[in-house]
């Protein structure tokens, strides 16, 4: 068999083992509020879950698959050397994935996609073949991994302070609430929770998106960097498939180690999780959906009781945010070492 063909098949398994750890590592985002607010049994927020998360990525457009498929430059590289890089950097984001989610710790997938291909693609090619986007910065427009770090660096700023004002808003309105308005509110998270689901899956399918189909073309596979309907398919499957294995450890920290969350608490973070998530979707930024719905918890929880808000735990969030995309990246040259030393 061809060692280019045998290397892309070896890369599209390495993408959709990526997009598996990915779902399970994110599960907890979407489930964790459910779960602790009692809205729904475990098996129901994974079945509800599971099926957003697939609808997602099949509805949700391709603007963030560009945006991952563009920040690095691989083209003028033999195919080989350029999927061996690919494969180095996705080795380091899953590596990761594993390290963090056996600690428990809600740390992004995106930020450690990042973090392992700038990382391999430094090591084994250079700085000048990742796009950075400082020049186009300059120029007003955001690529590469400029618009990358800003979008994940912005979407928990904008999940806490949306999570605070909404939460300000909906405590107001409902005021002179009973008690067994409760029950209304933990009935409509089956909607809220759904629509969350929705958009993870349209934003975190797509990072797996843009880095199979950027494999398909530096292959030769494919002329233009287009998303095939089958990738689709297979990323939306590997994400669901991760999702329903859930994330068990991860749900205990956002759903009871930041703040004691009720149903009133969990619809507000949902609807501020779904919409920083979309609305980031739609302009083509990943983000992290672990931070986004640490930070609205913490936002909701600052707007209401601040003391009662276990910051400890979210600097411990907040230092993951800052060391993984270097620690993937690390990660990713300890793989491509060997591999470098076989081509």
């Amino acid at each position: 068999m061809d060692s280019v063909l045998l290397l892309a098949m070896a890369a599209v398994v390495i993408v959709l083992i990526f997009d598996y750890t990915n779902g399970f590592h994110d599960a907890a985002n979407i489930i964790a509020t459910v779960i602790a607010s009692r809205a729904m049994t475990p098996i129901q927020a994974v079945v509800i879950v599971a099926g957003f998360e697939f609808l997602g990525p099949l509805l949700g457009g391709t603007a963030v698959a560009d945006t991952i498929g563009g920040f690095v430059r691989l083209d003028d590289l033999p195919p080989i050397s350029a999927l061996a890089v690919l494969l180095a950097g996705l080795l380091g984001a899953i590596a990761w994935n594993l390290i963090t989610w056996w600690r428990g710790i809600p740390s992004s997938s995106s930020h450690a996609l990042v973090g392992g291909l700038a990382g391999a693609v430094v090591m084994a090619v250079g700085a000048d073949h990742v796009a950075w986007g400082f020049t186009e910065l300059a120029h007003g427009h955001l690529t590469g991994v400029t618009k990358v770090l800003l979008a994940l660096f912005l979407s928990p700023l904008a999940g806490f302070w949306f999570g605070f004002a909404l939460h300000r808003l909906a405590r107001a309105l409902l005021s002179g609430a009973r008690p067994s308005f409760n029950g209304v509110l933990r009935h409509s998270q089956f909607v809220t929770a759904a629509g969350l689901a929705f958009a993870h899956g349209a934003n975190d399918a797509q990072k797996s998106m843009g880095i199979l189909t950027l494999v398909l073309l530096l292959g030769g596979f494919i002329d233009t960097f287009a998303v095939p309907l089958w990738v689709m398919m297979a990323c939306a499957t590997a994400l669901t498939l991760g999702i329903a294995s859930g994330g068990w450890r991860i749900v205990r920290t956002l759903g009871f180690a930041i703040y004691k969350v009720r149903p009133l608490h969990a619809l507000d973070s949902q609807l501020t999780s779904a919409g920083v998530i979309l609305t980031a979707s739609l302009l083509g930024a990943p983000v992290s959906t672990t931070h986004v719905v640490g930070s609205s918890i913490m936002g909701i929880g600052a707007s209401e009781r601040p003391r009662a808000v276990r910051w400890n735990k979210a600097g411990e969030i907040a230092t993951t945010w800052v060391i993984t995309i270097p620690g993937a990246a690390l990660v990713a040259v300890l793989f491509y070492l060997p591999i470098g030393l076989i081509l």
